[in-house]
């Protein structure tokens, strides 16, 4: 007989799935990574269970402990998974410009889930950093996750996610295209991918009104870069120790508008119903077009599920309210 012992099982080997309706302007064979078949659908299953094992190993994370994370929500459900399964309790602290289901669906799973407000200093008391820190320090048998400066996040991505990509595209992959976040998708597939073929190029994609881009070309951290911004899942208001800024080739930025509108675009020509951040790499890598020619194989990773957008890009008054539609 064939089973998982449990879901935990379950996670990477996701499928690699050629675009083509939405990419018909790049030459090169554009290929997603669709991270969405993992079981909590996204790709933050992966180091959610890495962190979480690399803590038991050490012992920072005690049987019947409390986990404690701030997250934007898909790291939350790797997380709330593990936790299940292993028999944790689990805090997430978030931000305000979540989408509801993200919030819904954590609550669903268990978690105990704390909402700050977004447009604060990361410094200030009521930030989700620190916060979520705050709710760590007073909780008795507690481990704080911290992803953004986690090593176990890149390691995860450099074990499973950088092979798998390596392994599907028979080591063909000329290009790597990805939201930047935490920054352990990109340094953990980046590393791994260069280790095998040091030419292959690596595109983060950032956000307007986050520090990455400016930071990476000239090494200058401008708090003036910093503004609130809709897109969920990318950019930063600070450095995570996950961005190695050394393994990558360059970032490209993209607009909430056009994060959102290729959003849905994603799933009305490629049937491929994905997050937002998904939309803005898409974007990204039209922009970055360019660089790609007709040998080349470009993959995108498509970091999560459409389900926790219904009530925002994909739902049509909320688009309009934003001038986006």
């Amino acid at each position: 007989m064939k089973y998982a012992h449990t879901i935990l099982e379950t996670i990477g080997n996701t499928p690699l799935v050629k675009l083509n309706t939405i990419t018909k302007e790049v030459d090169a064979l554009v290929l997603a990574k669709v991270e969405y078949f993992n079981p909590g659908s996204s790709t933050k299953d992966r180091m959610a269970l890495k962190m979480v094992e690399d803590a038991e190993a050490d012992g920072r994370l005690q049987p019947g402990g409390t986990i404690v994370e701030g997250t934007s929500g898909n790291t939350g459900m790797g997380l709330a998974l593990a936790a299940i399964v292993k028999g944790y309790k689990l805090i997430c602290v978030s931000t305000d410009k979540q989408s509801k289901e993200k919030f819904d669906i954590l609550r669903a799973v268990g978690a105990e889930v704390i909402v700050c407000p977004t447009d604060v200093a990361p410094d200030d008391p009521r930030s989700y950093y620190s916060t979520s820190k705050r709710i760590a320090e007073e909780t008795p048998n507690s481990w704080y996750v911290n992803q953004y400066d986690n090593p176990s996040n890149a390691v995860a991505h450099y074990e499973q996610t950088g092979p798998e990509i390596w392994e599907q595209t028979d080591g063909k992959i000329t290009h790597f295209v990805v939201g930047v976040g935490t920054g352990g998708t990109i340094s953990g597939v980046a590393k791994y991918l260069k280790e095998k073929n040091p030419d292959i190029k690596i595109w983060g994609i950032d956000t307007y009104g986050s520090v990455f881009k400016k930071y990476h070309e000239t090494g200058i951290f401008d708090e003036k870069e910093i503004y609130p911004y809709i897109t969920e899942g990318i950019g930063e208001d600070i450095l995570p120790e996950n961005v190695d800024f050394s393994l990558i080739d360059g970032f490209e930025k993209v607009t909430d508008k056009d994060a959102a509108v290729f959003t849905r675009k994603l799933a009305r020509e490629e049937g491929i119903f994905a997050g937002n951040s998904c939309g803005a790499a898409v974007k990204g890598l039209l922009q970055l077009k360019h660089h790609f020619s007709k040998d080349d194989v470009v993959v995108m990773l498509i970091h999560d599920s459409g389900s926790r957008y219904v009530g925002k890009m994909y739902n049509d008054d909320w688009m309009k309210e934003k001038g986006f539609l």
